[in-house]
């Protein structure tokens, strides 16, 4: 049985994202789940990896925040 620990939700433009951290006899867990015009997507990523998540979404933010052109592809990945 799966109990929540803690929720938040974000809303980008037309999309609704939700972050349930969550534990189960397994262990803790994140899910991220997207909800576009009702239509629902979810990935689930174990706890351990949550702060390796969030370096490479702060990786990507920068880029996202900089005067990069789109579609920059970086060979060094």
């Amino acid at each position: 049985m799966e109990q929540t620990i803690r929720s938040e939700q974000i809303q980008v433009e037309r999309k609704i994202f939700f972050f349930d951290l969550k534990e189960n006899q397994r262990g803790r867990f994140l899910r991220i789940t997207e909800d576009v015009n009702g239509r629902r997507d979810t990935i689930i990523l174990p706890a351990p990896g949550v702060a390796d998540f969030i370096k490479a979404l702060q990786s990507i933010a920068e880029d996202c925040e900089s005067d990069l052109p789109p579609g920059r592809f970086e060979e060094e990945r």
